[in-house]
């Protein structure tokens, strides 16, 4: 498996224990950036819990989270405004590793892994490689697919971060990229 890089390191005093207020908005690990709508106790299996109802913005899909696992779950705060320069340098690190080495489903599982990890420098890990293996060959349907939740995850929460429309933020991102080959 990957090297974790430090970038990856930064993120981890962001998953201690934290509290979130109704109307904070936090992230989701696989599903992106979500509002917290209300704090509610429940019973379950006799015990009474507290949970976050969370809903994404993206799609509307509403999530209850125990209060008690934000950690294990990953629940995080959106990205740091003056951290956005470190998830750009991550898209900027040409890799020309052993990407066109592995199989399409080997890559599939190692990159479906990086996503769960709710990392927004693992999403734009994801992000970079597809794009760039765009340029070689053409992405399988799962690929293609990976490609898409990568884009939506990056996108979305540097746009929450930024206060920026996604359009310019996805603008930003491609800039960051080569020319692709002219050859084919």
């Amino acid at each position: 498996m990957t090297d974790k890089t430090t970038e990856n390191q930064l993120e981890a005093p962001e998953a201690q224990l934290r509290e979130f207020k109704v109307g904070d908005l936090a992230v989701y690990p696989a599903h992106g950036v979500g509002r917290i709508e209300s704090i509610e106790s429940r019973v379950v299996s006799g015990e009474t819990h507290d949970f976050y109802i969370m809903k994404i913005l993206e799609n509307g899909m509403v999530i209850m989270i125990p209060t008690s696992n934000v950690e294990s779950v990953g629940l995080r705060n959106v990205i740091r405004e003056e951290d956005i320069p470190k998830v750009f340098a991550v898209i900027q690190d040409n890799r020309e590793n052993l990407i066109d080495n592995q199989t399409w489903n080997r890559r599939y599982r190692e990159y479906m892994e990086k996503i769960k990890t709710g990392s927004l420098y693992e999403v734009a890990e994801v992000f970079r490689d597809l794009y760039l293996l765009k340029y070689t060959k053409d992405l399988s349907f799962g690929e293609r697919k990976l490609f898409d939740t990568a884009q939506i995850l990056l996108v979305k929460e540097l746009s929450t971060a930024r206060k920026k429309d996604e359009e310019s933020i996805l603008e930003e991102i491609i800039a960051l990229f080569p020319e692709p080959p002219e050859d084919e």
